[in-house]
């Protein structure tokens, strides 16, 4: 799998990692429970490291922390959750918890959802990160309606992370946001690259088009992740998904090379959507 550097340090980062926002919100004992596991060692094969949860995905951390506590790929994962809640200790509260559910002492990277309470919350993760507590930090949002509050936010502050929604049929985040986050050093996940299963269900019974093999392309989901990771400023796409066979085919989209920009301009308004 391809990487990319985080701007802040110049770690490399693989491009695909794994969103667990529903998927991974199952109880102990159930058959979609007893898949996930298959869906982390389809990351982590491909080469993947980075799993993306959140306090507001029901039980996803805590299933997430003892998936991994049994995996023998406990010390590769970028573990990446967020803070979702208002004042000082209530986020602070929130933020034990989640490392309580990831059986963790160290959480890669920690992300403000939604901008809820940010100002707070990043005091809070500044300290954290001093103390080596957390390796990173950002915000996230996954709406355009948020998009002038996210761009004051990115000016206003230094911060590691932006997590943003984009896709093939939602581009908004390239007029401003895409560009700030390289002109501010900021690595970019993209949430739903899939436009939260909605391109998926227009897709799923169209053909796929011949020039889909020119850039390595065998299914809709590596057509889709490869126009996100087309774009220079994103770091990393974090498809969300229950099935291991849907996680490797998802993974399979960071490898090879990217088309450029010059290529969607072409075919991109050849998709059925």
């Amino acid at each position: 799998m391809n990487t990319r550097p985080i701007p802040s340090t110049q770690e490399a980062l693989p491009v695909i990692g794994c969103g667990t926002w529903l998927g991974f919100d199952r109880r102990p004992g159930s058959a979609e429970y007893q898949a996930l596991a298959g869906v982390l060692d389809a990351l982590f094969a491909a080469g993947g490291k980075l799993i993306d949860s959140s306090p507001m995905y029901g039980r996803a951390e805590q299933t997430t922390g003892e998936l991994l506590a049994a995996s023998k790929q406990r010390g590769q994962p970028f573990l990446a959750t967020k803070v979702w809640t208002s004042g000082r200790e209530a986020g602070i509260a929130q933020m034990e918890q989640s490392f309580a559910r990831l059986r963790t002492g160290l959480i890669d990277l920690m992300q403000v959802h939604n901008l809820v309470d940010w100002h707070t919350h990043l005091a809070t993760l500044r300290g954290w990160k001093d103390q080596g507590r957390v390796r990173y930090l950002g915000i996230t949002h996954y709406s355009t309606s948020a998009y002038a509050e996210v761009e004051a936010v990115m000016r206003a502050e230094q911060l590691d992370f932006l997590q943003i929604n984009y896709s093939i049929e939602s581009r908004e985040a390239e007029q401003r946001l895409l560009p700030l986050a390289a002109e501010r050093g900021m690595a970019v996940i993209v949430n739903m690259p899939f436009g939260g299963g909605r391109l998926m269900r227009k897709l799923r019974n169209q053909p796929l088009p011949d020039w889909a093999a020119d850039i390595g392309c065998t299914s809709w989901p590596q057509v889709l992740l490869k126009f996100v990771l087309s774009h220079p400023a994103v770091t990393c796409t974090i498809p969300g998904t229950s099935r291991p066979e849907h996680m490797a085919d998802n993974a399979a989209a960071g490898a090879g090379s990217m088309p450029d920009a010059a290529f969607w301009q072409r075919h991109a308004a050849s998709l059925p959507l």
